[in-house]
C-alpha cells in the first residue's frame, strides 16, 4: 500500500512536471494567489499578453491558457491554437486535424487509450458535449484541449486565463527578465521552467505529504494487528510443542528468539510481496487509467517499506512472544 500510494503520488507529479517542459516556455506567469501546482480561476487578463509581456526585451511569444478542473486530477484546458502551437511547436496528430468549430476537443493518446474514443466521438465535459477532432501525442500541457474563447464564455471570464507562457529569444536571459517583470507584477508569481519543474515534489503539494504519512501509519497498525493475530494465533497452536521446548531446558529467551525469527520472517516475506504488487499496481495504473493517474517504481522507498514492515511485525509479535515466554512447561503440555 505504502509502495503503491507513494508511487502514484511522483508518478503525477512527474506526468504533470514533463508536460510542463513539453510546452517549450521559457518562463511561466500565474496571477496573485494562484498556487504554485493547484488549479486556480482564470484571473489574469489576457490583454496582457500583448499589451505587457511582448512589449519586454527578449520576449518573442506570449500566450495565455485557461485549465479548468474536471474532478479529480482530471483537466480540460482552452488554448488559442495558432499561437499555442507558435510557441511549442505543432503537435504531432494521430488521428484528425486542428479545430474547427467552437465545440471542438482534441485529446492525447491517452485520453483515447483509456477511454476508448477516436475522432467523430463525443465527449462530455463542463455540462456540454465536445466532438474529438483530433488526437495527438502526449507531452504537452493538457489532455483535453478546447478553444480558447470556448471555455472562456462557459465559464463567464471573458478575456481571462488562468497563466501565461513565455518565449524568450535566449533562454540565457530568463533571469533578467523575470527580475524586471516581477518590478511591475510584484503580486505575480513568475517562474523559470526549471525552477518551476522543481518545484513539482511532495513537499509542495497541499496535503499529499500528510496523506502519504496517513496511509503509513495505517500501514503500521494494520501490520500490528495482522502480525499480532498470526503469532496469538501461533503460539496457541503450538502450546505443546512451546512446553516440550521448556521441558527439555529452553529458556524464556530461547522461546522469546524463536518466535522473532519467524516474525521477522513474515516481515521480509510482506516487503518482498509488497515490490512484487507495486510492479503489478504500476502496470495496472498506467495500462488502464493512465490519463487520469500514473505511476512509477520507487526504489528510495524500499527501505523505508522494509522498516515499517518489521518495525510493525515486531510490535505486534511482542506480546505472544512474552507470552509464549511465560508459559509454565507442565500446564503447557497439559494443554490439549
Amino acid at each position: 500500500m505504502i509502495l503503491a500510494v507513494v508511487g502514484l503520488s511522483h508518478g503525477i507529479l512527474k506526468d504533470s512536471a514533463d508536460r510542463a517542459k513539453g510546452v517549450g516556455a521559457d518562463i511561466w506567469v500565474k496571477p496573485p494567489g494562484a498556487s504554485l501546482i493547484g488549479l486556480s480561476g482564470a484571473s489574469m487578463s489576457e490583454k496582457l499578453m500583448d499589451n505587457y509581456f511582448l512589449q519586454q526585451p527578449h520576449v518573442v511569444k506570449a500566450v495565455g491558457t485557461y485549465t479548468v478542473p474536471l474532478g479529480g486530477v482530471s483537466t480540460i484546458t482552452g488554448i488559442n491554437y495558432a499561437k499555442f502551437t507558435a510557441l511549442s511547436g505543432s503537435f504531432k496528430f494521430i488521428e484528425g486535424r486542428p479545430f474547427r468549430s467552437r465545440t471542438d476537443v482534441i485529446v492525447d493518446r491517452w485520453y483515447m487509450e483509456t477511454n476508448h474514443k477516436h475522432v467523430g466521438d463525443t465527449v462530455k465535459a463542463l455540462g456540454m458535449d465536445w466532438r474529438i477532432c483530433g488526437v495527438v501525442e502526449p507531452g504537452k500541457l493538457a489532455r483535453m484541449y478546447v478553444p480558447l474563447e470556448t471555455l472562456q464564455d462557459k465559464m463567464n471570464t471573458p478575456g481571462k486565463v488562468s497563466q501565461a507562457l513565455l518565449k524568450l529569444d535566449n533562454p540565457a536571459n530568463t533571469q533578467a527578465v523575470i527580475t524586471s517583470m516581477k518590478r511591475d507584477l510584484q503580486d505575480y508569481s513568475i517562474y523559470s521552467i526549471e525552477e518551476l519543474v522543481s518545484q513539482f515534489s511532495i513537499e509542495n503539494v497541499a496535503g499529499l505529504k500528510a496523506f502519504i504519512y496517513v496511509i503509513i501509519g495505517l500501514s503500521i497498525v494494520i501490520g500490528f494487528l495482522v502480525v499480532s493475530l498470526t503469532m496469538y494465533t501461533t503460539v496457541l497452536e503450538r502450546t505443546r510443542e512451546i512446553g516440550i521446548l521448556k521441558a527439555l531446558g529452553a529458556s524464556p529467551a530461547d522461546i522469546m528468539g524463536l518466535l522473532v525469527r519467524e516474525t521477522l520472517l513474515l516481515a521480509i516475506a510482506g516487503w518482498l510481496t509488497g515490490i512484487v504488487l507495486s510492479f503489478v499496481a504500476n502496470w495496472a495504473i498506467n495500462h488502464f487509467v493512465r490519463a487520469n493517474l500514473q505511476s512509477v517504481i520507487v526504489p528510495d522507498w524500499w527501505p523505508i517499506a522494509a522498516v515499517i514492515a518489521v518495525t510493525a511485525s515486531l510490535l505486534g509479535a511482542l506480546y505472544p512472544g512474552m507470552r509464549a515466554a511465560r508459559q509454565d512447561a507442565i500446564e503447557a503440555l497439559a494443554y490439549e
